[in-house]
């Protein structure tokens, strides 16, 4: 067998089903900022940071749904088919109880954690009443977490395609008439937005669950049995969880301090943010599609015992990735103002983005390698190591980050070169990670 990996083909047919759902949940940010950025500045940068606020909740739940993955990838890799079932179903019900918890948690502390992170009192007002709303959609986001993790690890991802993009189309629906107040809807302004992305959610779940029912081999994977739960099992998960949990919840935590960072420089700095990185999720959506596909790759490969292939798999899964990620640029610089004006007619809010559409535009090459790289790590079952690795780049991006717009002053562009100093390092040390590092041996 030669050391070549998987063929491009495989990598596409498991990338790109996550591309399309990952556009979809892009849709869903994106459509948000399109109707609030035409509402007002104070709505577009309230619901922003509110949503950030938001995923560093439920970046828990994800973190331990990578742990899931891995380990279902990991059996399906070795042919253990009616282990999964039981991952799974585990998983599930941790889920449940987490997010149980985490709702708990937001609808006691949220005012008061918001009025830390926000100085503007409009923004922090309306910041609130969007997660009024948006929190009671933390469970159905954990069970979607959960069904990723599955389809990923059994490389079935078309259907994470098909679901997304339907549920995208409830929330624009949602966001078209409870915003605005269309088709006989109340007007609900910021609130409207949060209630349809809960909509989305809870529309995600139960397609996810009907479509496995009904068209999954439920006897092969030993699926939706619900047999006593194992303690031994979820601390089987745990072990691998644990690790990524943490490392999900200083990564978003840090996103968040960067936004807190950037509405400390003004109400149209961060108007400017979050327009922009309503562009830069879009661009990044191969870079994330592409680096989850090599997470679970990755485990599917070492489960297979070819682990002298994984650093040419890597190299195929970054040039697909950057050949989808070049056009999407290159639109950034070719037609800005186009692009902008999609979530706002503020023509000097425009002028004054181009320079940070510019700036994350490039970016996105930078992150593509170094998500890649770090995910394959993730991939070995190593998440302790992983942890480790990204919170010493995470320092380094918040000491950026701290000097560009709370001693500097900004631009707000400069401020925002702190995703390519992320994404270097990250690259950079996971590649000589698993170079040099005995990672080989992890057994899961």
């Amino acid at each position: 067998m030669n050391n070549s990996g998987f063929s491009y083909k495989t990598i596409w047919n498991v990338g790109y089903p996550i591309m399309i759902g990952n556009l979809a949940q892009t849709l869903i940010i994106l459509t948000d900022t399109a109707f609030l950025g035409h509402l007002s500045e104070v709505a577009l940068g309230a619901s922003a940071m509110a949503g950030i606020y938001y995923y560093v909740f439920s970046t828990l739940a994800w973190g331990f749904a990578i742990g899931v993955q891995v380990i279902v990838a990991r059996r399906f890799g070795g042919g253990s088919y009616s282990a999964i079932g039981p991952i799974f179903e585990h998983g599930m019900a941790f889920v449940v109880l987490l997010g149980a918890m985490l709702f708990l948690l937001m609808s006691s502390f949220t005012p008061s954690i918001l009025d830390l992170l926000i100085d503007s009192p409009n923004v922090y007002r309306e910041a609130c009443t969007y997660m009024s709303y948006r929190q009671w959609g933390i469970l159905f986001v954990s069970l979607n977490y959960i069904y990723h993790a599955f389809y990923v690890g059994v490389s079935y991802t078309k259907i994470i395609g098909y679901t997304t993009v339907i549920t995208a189309l409830i929330n624009i629906v949602g966001d078209y008439t409870l915003i605005f107040g269309n088709w006989g809807m109340p007007q609900m302004g910021t609130a409207g937005a949060a209630l349809a992305s809960v909509c989305a959610e809870i529309a995600s779940v139960t397609l996810f669950t009907i479509f496995t029912l009904t068209k999954m081999p439920l006897a092969k994977y030993r699926l939706f049995r619900f047999a006593r739960i194992k303690i031994g099992i979820i601390t089987d998960i745990l072990k691998i969880s644990l690790p990524t949990m943490g490392q999900k919840l200083i990564s978003f935590s840090t996103w968040l301090f960067f936004f807190a960072m950037v509405e400390r420089l003004g109400e149209r700095s961060l108007a400017i943010s979050m327009t922009v990185r309503s562009v830069y999720m879009f661009i990044t959506i191969p870079v994330f599609a592409f680096g989850a596909g090599a997470n679970g790759l990755t485990s599917r490969l070492l489960g297979e015992g070819r682990h002298a292939e994984l650093n040419a798999m890597i190299v195929k899964i970054i040039k697909l990735c950057y050949l989808v990620v070049l056009p999407l640029s290159l639109f950034c610089f070719m037609m800005p103002e186009t692009l902008l004006g999609i979530y706002t007619d503020n023509t000097e809010l425009i002028s004054e983005a181009v320079d940070s559409l510019h700036v994350v535009a490039l970016c996105a090459f930078v992150m593509g390698f170094g998500q890649i790289f770090f995910e394959s790590v993730s991939g070995t079952g190593n998440t302790l190591d992983a942890l480790f690795l990204e919170f010493g780049v995470l320092m380094c991006y918040a000491l950026y980050i701290f000097i560009t717009s709370r001693v500097l002053g900004g631009p707000v562009s400069i401020v925002w070169i702190s995703e390519a100093v992320y994404g270097a390092l990250l690259g950079l040390i996971s590649m000589i990670y698993l170079r040099r590092a005995k990672w080989q041996n992890k057994r899961i």
